[in-house]
């Protein structure tokens, strides 16, 4: 009998896709390292520094030899009031400070909601275009994604008649993103609170992701699910974290709020996955959510700058269509017009192929819409640079000028 080699990596983890977002920062930033002019709009993070009230918070508390121990698992008791204190300012509704459990940055908030929520097979609907982390996190827990697809036309927003002919007997699950990472789509209170309204009549869990919560421009308003239906707030588990509101991206600090079963099992697996979070990241934070918004209010202004330059500049080439983001820091135009042309003797036949071409030809880097779902699009972050971003998305202009 011949013994079938085993494979030295296991099926679950040989089966995640690395985060194309990532993937595409570090070869820009590999590509700068060489010398050469690349201009990125891959990264999704500010592109401030942390306030420095926030800094100071942090320098003080290492400061401490409370700090250089472990400390509860959940997070620090201050810093869980803190949040609970938050969300009642920011989303108006009261949570008790005992269902707030503090995360390593709000993709390990993501993976331990589904890993708590999620058994074999259960069914997750997926608003798409979707950050890329979201079906390798729920592919992890075991649960099964069901993309249901907004294009251009809806301006990236599901409607509940779609979300009604995506469910079955195993759906367990629904993702809400607004403002929306990839697109900056953002749902309306009335949009909102419909698909509340249908998540609750049909017993279906709602993780809402709100890490964007207070950069919204125009006439976007805030939109909190569980402020808007109150009564789904014993089936909705709610993800946050300091990272994009105050340019935290590496301090890693986020958190989960919901219902106390959820955040008990949650907090056990963290428990023996992580422990503590950093207890000087999470003294920093208290500072950030405990502090005046006025530091947030001037990169919300820098950055609605940046959103009309981009939307502006990517209008206007021929074969872009781009709805107006009102939310995040990223536009996230259709491209579908581009693909099939010949640019510079190469031929795109999807976004990812476009993306290599802008990338080789222009040396900007950005990230296809195969990373967040169908083919057809790019992810442009606009955080960075306002020269930065004039001179990138002015290469991508002159290079789709030749396209024929």
């Amino acid at each position: 009998m011949t013994t079938q080699p085993r494979s030295r990596v296991s099926a679950r983890l040989a089966a995640i896709t690395p985060s194309a977002t990532l993937a595409v920062d570090a070869k820009a930033k590999a590509l700068k390292a060489q010398g050469r002019p690349v201009i990125g709009f891959g990264a999704g993070e500010p592109d401030f520094p942390t306030p420095d009230y926030i800094v100071q918070a942090a320098i003080e508390a290492a400061q401490e030899p409370a700090m250089h121990r472990y400390t509860p698992a959940a997070g620090l008791p201050a810093l869980r009031k803190a949040v609970a204190e938050k969300t009642l300012r920011d989303s108006g509704y009261e949570v008790d400070p005992a269902t707030v459990l503090i995360t390593n940055g709000g993709k390990q908030a993501v993976f331990q909601a589904f890993a708590a929520l999620l058994d074999p097979d259960d069914e997750v609907i997926l608003p798409t275009p979707y950050w890329t982390t979201y079906p390798e996190a729920i592919k992890l827990a075991g649960g099964i994604t069901v993309p249901v697809f907004a294009g251009a036309d809806q301006g990236y927003k599901v409607t509940v008649e779609q979300l009604e002919a995506a469910r079955t007997p195993r759906t367990k699950l629904l993702l809400h993103c607004s403002p929306s990472n990839p697109t900056g789509a953002v749902y309306t209170p009335e949009e909102t609170t419909a698909i509340g309204q249908w998540a609750l009549e049909h017993g279906i869990w709602v993780v809402t992701d709100e890490i964007y919560e207070h950069l919204l421009y125009d006439d976007a308003q805030p939109a909190h699910i569980v402020r808007l239906v109150p009564e789904l707030a014993d089936q909705t588990v709610v993800l946050n974290g300091v990272a994009k509101t105050y340019a935290m991206t590496g301090w890693r600090v986020g958190w989960m709020i919901g219902p106390q079963d959820i955040i008990k099992a949650a907090t056990s697996f963290q428990s023996h996955l992580t422990s503590n979070v950093n207890n000087i990241a999470q003294r920093a934070a208290i500072a950030a959510v405990s502090g005046p918004l006025d530091a947030v209010a001037d990169m919300r202004a820098a950055f609605d700058r940046r959103r009309r330059t981009i939307v502006s500049m990517l209008s206007e080439i021929d074969g872009f269509e781009v709805p107006v983001p009102k939310g995040a820091f990223y536009a996230y135009p259709s491209v579908k017009g581009v693909l099939g042309r010949t640019i510079r003797g190469r031929v795109a036949s999807t976004s990812a192929e476009l993306a290599e071409i802008i990338l080789s030809e222009v040396e900007v880097a950005v990230v296809p819409g195969e990373a967040f779902g169908p083919s057809g699009f790019l992810r442009l972050s606009y955080a960075l640079a306002d020269d930065d971003l004039a001179e990138g998305v002015g290469r991508i202009q002159e290079l789709l000028a030749e396209a024929h």
